[in-house]
């Protein structure tokens, strides 16, 4: 069985100095042990406008000694799991100062990559690999304008290689829901090779796999005959009705259903492009593996929020990014490599039974 722990090998976030100042006052004092920095050290603050830091791992409005903010960088030393909960995640962070809900901390990195020497006519699925990277659009009246940020472990399609603002290589993206092209540095995304894509236990029948998930538990499981493969917290949907003329339900649904439509990449929310940090608005949304069409609702990777086992969604499934790409790759239909053309972007076909119970 793959767990949790197996796909992201974190565990405890590691302390890589002696007690920082303020510790004196704390009841959570930092473990005296030092061990090798992890690579996952660091994350980015996804609530809008911003996020408390408690001086305790403890939900108390008297508690709080300061403000992060959207998109802020943030050192994180170690996790801890407090007895004080909250029951629905009790993870929290210390971060400088105090101590930070994990909630709405994306675990992020920096790593850097080599540039592609071309893209085939196909395009080149390519994921970002630093905590956000601002895109640009090159407009022929106002030359080049900053335009969208693209976030750690979203993925895109880049169609080509330009000289970007800066004289460097850059990719240019274009977006599947609006066709819009704009750029990105090209050394922030990692270009994906085949062996990274192609099906994962492609020699078990098809009726052989199956998913379930369990609302009540917010869990998911993965199974080839009666063995689990998978088996991972995720985040359904909020009951209610999503805003809008067609009003579709944001609780995800249950019943039988089966994968429809897999998209390794898929701009959710509204139809356009825009740094409003308060839209509905989703370009690259990772691993995407549509069950209900219409109105809509998927099993997917979420980079916008790290809250799992509790509802966040507006109907679909997220799950982490990797253990989303675990199950894309895994479940049917099968999504083809090397890519011929563009309307591979998407695969359709009667795939793997979802039993949302």
């Amino acid at each position: 069985m793959v767990s949790r722990r197996e796909f992201l090998k974190l565990g405890m976030l590691a302390l890589a100095s002696q007690a920082l100042g303020g510790e004196a006052r704390s009841s959570f004092p930092l473990p005296q042990d030092e061990y090798d920095y992890p690579s996952a050290t660091v994350g980015r603050i996804t609530r809008y406008p911003s996020e408390s830091v408690y001086r305790e791992p403890v939900d108390d409005p008297r508690l709080i000694v300061r403000q992060v903010f959207f998109d802020e960088i943030v050192n994180l030393y170690y996790e801890v799991t407090p007895p004080t909960g909250p029951a629905w995640n009790p993870r929290w962070y210390r971060v400088w100062d105090g101590y930070i809900h994990s909630a709405r901390v994306q675990l992020v990195k920096f790593r850097f990559n080599p540039v592609l020497s071309r893209i085939g006519e196909a395009g080149q699925l390519c994921e970002v690999t630093v905590p956000f990277t601002q895109t640009y659009i090159y407009r022929f009246r106002s030359g080049w304008q900053p335009y969208y940020r693209l976030y750690y472990q979203s993925t895109h399609w880049a169609i080509a290689i330009d000289e970007g603002p800066n004289g460097e290589a850059w990719y240019r993206l274009q977006d599947e829901l609006t066709n819009e092209e704009y750029f990105a540095p090209a050394h922030h995304l990692y270009p994906f090779p085949d062996d990274e894509l192609s099906p994962l236990s492609p020699d078990v029948p098809w009726e052989k796999k199956r998913i379930e998930i369990h609302l009540a538990e917010q869990m998911l499981l993965a199974f080839e005959n009666e063995r689990i493969v998978l088996q991972t917290r995720i985040s359904s949907g909020i009951g209610g009705l999503s805003s809008g003329t067609d009003s579709i339900p944001t609780a995800t649904p249950r019943g039988r259903f089966n994968i429809e439509s897999k998209m390794p990449s898929k701009h959710m929310g509204i139809d356009v492009l825009t740094a409003d940090a308060e839209a509905y608005n989703l370009p690259g949304v990772p691993w995407t593996c549509f069950f209900k069409t219409p109105p809509g609702y998927a099993l997917h990777g979420a980079y916008w929020h790290n809250n799992y086992g509790v509802q966040m969604s507006h109907g679909c499934v997220n799950m982490r990014p990797e253990e989303a790409k675990w199950l894309f790759r895994w479940c049917e239909p099968k999504f083809e490599v090397p890519l011929q053309d563009r309307r591979a972007w998407e695969k359709r076909g009667y795939g793997t039974p979802v039993h949302i119970i």
